[in-house]
């Protein structure tokens, strides 16, 4: 069994989107814990209507992302735990995937599909709908079964460090979670892949699942880049250098 954590805010539509394909794409009844951070009356009309499937914590003030992930994480009541983006859309099978090929001492990704370029050479590329409007769920679990079954040289290789995360709680409680101090959560991810590196653990990926994400539903011009600024300075701050990182393996360093 695993513990889900959906961090959510100000996007309804695609949390429904999120839990629809979550649940319906369980092999087994996992925790499903929604971390609503603040908003909650945006996302009441969602809530409801997953209730019986799905835990809900409720913030009722805006904590920031770093803070709400942490705060689903505590709430876990499994081993292992899976985080994932509210604009993310879960394949079938991902909980039967995502266990056959976990191992201990290691963030695991599964790869994700998006629909525009990515900086993550790993990533497929496949315009499936830029918007939740623009999405058929069928057609992607079609489209992502289909891509399972091709033959790949690796389904699991050293390329991870990006989200969604899959690992155990305690391996994410031992190196602190997410940092508190990032402005809206930008660089955070940087800095708790790094801090997982330099901790021992191994960063994998695997294409045994393969995630869709709304890549363009989480851009928000310049609060997003004036976050992102703050957040690489923050890093400089805490680590005496800016976090760097490796186009070919997508480690982190300094």
């Amino acid at each position: 069994m695993i513990s889900v954590i959906i961090p959510t805010y100000q996007s309804p539509e695609a949390l429904d989107l999120c839990l629809t394909s979550c649940i319906e794409g369980q092999s087994l009844k996992n925790q499903i814990i929604v971390v609503v951070d603040g908003f909650y009356d945006i996302n009441k009309e969602v809530l409801e209507k997953y209730a019986e499937s799905i835990d809900i914590l409720n913030l009722e003030d805006n904590v920031g992302l770093c803070r709400a992930t942490n705060l689903g994480v505590y709430n876990a009541k499994y081993e292992l735990i899976l985080i994932v983006n509210d604009d993310n859309v879960f394949p079938q099978n991902w909980d039967k995937n995502l266990l056959k090929d976990y191992i201990p001492n290691a963030v695991i990704s599964p790869n994700q599909i998006e629909p525009t370029p990515s900086i993550f050479s790993q990533f497929h590329i496949k315009d499936l709908g830029k918007s939740v409007d623009e999405f058929d769920l069928k057609r992607f679990q079609e489209y992502e079964k289909a891509l399972n079954d091709v033959t790949y040289e690796k389904k699991i290789e050293e390329t991870g460090s990006t989200l969604p995360i899959f690992m155990s709680k305690v391996d994410y409680l031992k190196v602190g979670g997410w940092d508190e101090n990032y402005q809206d959560g930008m660089v955070a991810d940087w800095d708790f892949f790094l801090k997982c590196q330099l901790s021992g653990m191994k960063m994998l990926r695997t294409y045994s699942a393969h995630f869709y994400h709304f890549a363009s539903l989480s851009v928000n011009g310049n609060k997003r880049k004036n976050a992102e600024v703050q957040g690489h300075e923050y890093a400089k701050y805490k680590w005496s250098s800016y976090i760097k990182h490796n186009s070919q393996n997508n480690l982190k360093f300094l």
